[in-house]
């Protein structure tokens, strides 16, 4: 009964105001407080879920019993559970990681190699490492702003520009890390491997990576500043190279991560970074962190089944493709709708989240490369991510270095770059590959 309603739902625009309430949410908030913090995204969620269980299907009206199934079914679809697993597992990788110092350790290893003419591609590209091994942008921002700005008055550059690099070089590891939460909601979602979203991603990203590079070595520096040299030990750098070594190989997300966290461990408990009780405690602490974000996917979940059972899904598809006529004016699509959401709740896993069952489906009508679709979710989201003010990374930057994230946002080349280089793919049609079957599990 409830399935042949949901396949039957006709289109109705009163399906997808849920969404849109969400979008007012959030917007209207932190327009009023001055602060985008303000509206807690799980908050608005679950108004929007109540607001969502309130509406029905004009043509076969539901029970609340109904509602009630169809969004717990959404909510516990097996991509959405696998979802809240992977980003649990990511939150205990990243808590053991920076307990036992390896995030430490491995900053300081990358600057012991970096020429003082270097300093300043140097410092994007151990951004950029640093984020891809860690999987989290606010991680890397985190740690490395302060090196940033130390750098900025060493060698007398513009301390915005200095975190400006930092926040690019955390958004392109943020969105090609194995074990980001963009990435995993990216393959997830349109059901893909971590190493071919990543070979997509990498054709796209890479020129823009490389030009961000060549502008940096432009940048005037005072080619006699002496940097400060911190000790490392460099087996604290293994367990990231561990999980991008797994990765690369074909391993499961599950295992990558699952590999990371008991190296971690195993370390931190021979080197004395922690006893057993403490280790544990900090496992605890990591899925701790992710707790939100899994209740999120699940919420979200429930509220896309409700929609699609209202036509809302469909009233969206419909106004989606009704101008499309080539497989770029799906792509470009797709890329608008990630943007526009990530705009609207500044958070680009919820973006991805979101907008990822629909370019599923407008994947599926117009026959594009599953690899390609998931790339551009991470790449549009990405970058407008590390563009504005009110996202969480500009916030916490701006907040280490004492600026005004509107300051940083002229800054933050990178992100700029990637979506030039994202538009840039999609009207040439690259990177091509050959159809392939895909594991869901992979």
């Amino acid at each position: 009964m409830i399935q042949n309603t949901v396949a039957n739902a006709h289109r109705q625009f009163a399906g997808i105001t849920p969404i849109l309430l969400f979008v007012v949410l959030v917007i209207s908030a932190g327009a009023l407080t001055q602060d985008f913090s303000t509206m807690p995204i799980l908050v608005a969620l679950f108004i929007s879920a109540g607001y969502a269980l309130l509406l029905n299907n004009k043509q076969q009206p539901l029970s609340i019993n109904e509602k009630i199934e169809i969004f717990c079914r959404g909510g516990g679809e097996k991509t959405i559970i696998l979802l809240v697993v992977i980003f649990l597992l990511a939150g205990a990788f990243y808590a053991v990681t920076i307990d036992i110092g390896a995030r430490d350790a491995t900053v300081n290893w990358a600057l012991q190699y970096v020429p003082t003419s270097f300093l300043l591609p140097g410092l994007f590209i151990i951004a950029c490492f640093i984020a891809f091994a860690m999987g989290t942008s606010m991680g890397t921002i985190t740690a490395i702003t302060p090196v940033g700005i130390g750098l900025a008055e060493s060698l007398g550059v513009s301390v915005p520009l200095a975190v400006g690099i930092v926040i690019g070089g955390a958004m392109f590891g943020d969105n090609l890390s194995f074990i980001s939460d963009t990435t995993i909601a990216a393959t997830r979602t349109q059901g893909v491997k971590l190493k071919d979203k990543f070979k997509a991603n990498l054709m796209i990203v890479a020129p823009a990576a490389l030009v961000t590079v060549l502008v940096l070595f432009s940048v005037d520096i005072d080619s006699s500043a002496a940097l400060e040299q911190n000790t490392y030990d460099l087996w604290l750098v293994l367990p990231y190279l561990l999980i991008i070594a797994c990765a690369l190989l074909g391993f499961n997300v599950i295992s990558v991560l699952g590999t990371g966290i008991i190296c971690a461990c195993v370390i931190g408990l021979l080197n004395g970074s922690f006893d057993l009780k403490s280790m544990l405690h900090s496992l605890h602490k990591g899925l701790g962190w992710m707790q939100d974000l899994a209740m999120v996917a699940v919420v979200i979940g429930g509220i896309v089944a409700l929609m699609q059972a209202y036509g809302g899904m469909n009233w969206l598809m419909h106004q989606l493709t009704r101008h499309i006529r080539t497989v770029k004016g799906a792509e470009l699509s797709i890329a608008g709708l990630v943007s526009f959401l990530d705009l609207s709740t500044a958070n680009n896993t919820i973006a991805i989240v979101s907008a990822g069952p629909i370019a599923k489906d407008l994947s599926e009508q117009y026959q594009l490369d599953p690899r390609r679709t998931a790339s551009l979710l991470d790449i549009f989201s990405c970058g407008f991510q590390g563009l504005v003010p009110y996202g969480g990374q500009l916030l916490a930057a701006a907040a280490i270095a004492g600026l005004s994230p509107w300051q940083l946002s002229l800054y933050c080349w990178y992100p700029m770059l990637i979506l030039f280089f994202g538009l840039a793919a999609i009207a040439f049609g690259l990177p091509r590959f050959v159809v392939k079957q895909y594991d869901e599990f992979n």
